[in-house]
């Protein structure tokens, strides 16, 4: 990533590593990514005891279907593929992931890439977009801070990270550039494809109406939650097998939740690889899914983690456990 731009003298000037950011977009982000995700799943139990507005069996089945599409997207997509170049992609693949991420509503893909690497860039430390060790070791210190992780830092903070820095190679490609302009288009087919489905297949409103609310509102509301609890809970809880310079966990509930972004702490041991759970009794479906895609052809280059590096990063607290099987791979996927 570039650092560095011309400066009015001739010499190379440092970019700065952030921005401000206005007041109607910190406005616009806790409306949208703080208060309707905690207002809607405080909703949910009320909204499910009104007769006729239940989720039924295709309300669950749309949501569950855009949920494992949105996560998977910021997974593989946004994560894996666009921040951390863990694999090359396909250009219908690439643009793909990137489309399915955006359904995910955390952010065109620029912003979301940008803030994640200077995330990498300071982790746990003073720059840290989201660190929930901000304000100190204390009970009450970490209870703000994880606040601060989950969702607090898109209202509270006061800049972004600066494109130019930290994402020069998304804003020089025209396919990610298309992506980000298109990111209120996304959306919109994010929230109206479910009840949309359900209409024209019942031609009934108010069936759709009750989709919407769970297949759409409730099931990005999840999807928010899921994601952020990787900034939060999975720097704070669990076990540390990998020597890290941050405070990166291992949380099992997270990693089911997530396709296996909850393996965290190998994920900052060797942020680049493809496969974040190394070890015996880690699945990983993102990396078994990019296995996939590269085993079809449409992802190549992918960086599998080796095997020799892993065990040296290994701490004595983890020396016990057995490293799975690597052999360039995940896993080999069955044909």
């Amino acid at each position: 990533m570039s650092a560095a731009a011309e400066h009015p003298n001739g010499l190379r000037a440092p970019l700065p590593d952030t921005v401000p950011v206005s007041r109607a977009t910190r406005t616009g982000s806790l409306l949208l990514i703080v208060a309707a995700p905690l207002v809607v799943l405080a909703a949910a139990l009320p909204v499910a005891l009104v007769e006729g507005w239940g989720p039924r069996w295709y309300d669950v089945l749309l949501g569950v279907g855009m949920y494992a599409l949105s996560i998977m997207g910021i997974t593989a997509g946004y994560h894996r593929h666009f921040t951390h170049l863990s694999f090359k992609a396909k250009r219908p693949l690439r643009i793909a992931l990137g489309f399915a991420g955006g359904l995910a509503m955390e952010g065109p893909v620029t912003l979301w890439v940008a803030e994640h690497r200077r995330h990498h860039q300071y982790a746990d430390r003073d720059g840290d977009p989201h660190s929930p060790w901000k304000y100190g070791t204390t009970r009450r210190a970490l209870f703000k801070g994880l606040w601060h992780a989950q969702v607090g830092w898109f209202s509270s903070s006061t800049v972004r990270s600066n494109y130019p820095r930290y994402a020069p190679d998304l804003l020089a490609d025209p396919d990610v550039r298309l992506l980000d302009r298109c990111y209120g288009a996304t959306i919109a087919v994010s929230l109206a494809l479910p009840p949309a489905l359900v209409l024209v297949w019942t031609r009934d409103w108010r069936a759709a109406a009750v989709t919407f609310f769970w297949a759409s509102l409730v099931r990005y509301a999840v999807v928010h939650h899921v994601t952020w609890s990787v900034n939060s809970i999975a720097h704070v809880f669990g076990p540390q097998h990998y020597a890290t310079r941050d405070q990166s966990r291992d949380v099992h509930w997270v990693a089911l939740l997530t396709f296996g972004e909850g393996w965290h702490n190998l994920h900052h041991a060797d942020p680049n690889s493809a496969r974040h759970g190394g070890l015996k009794g880690q699945p990983d479906l993102t990396a078994w899914l990019i296995a996939r895609f590269e085993r079809w052809g449409w992802a190549y280059d992918v960086r599998w983690p080796d095997e020799r590096r892993m065990a040296s990063r290994l701490l004595l607290e983890g020396a016990h456990m057995k490293i799975a099987p690597v052999a360039g791979r995940p896993f080999r996927p069955r044909s």
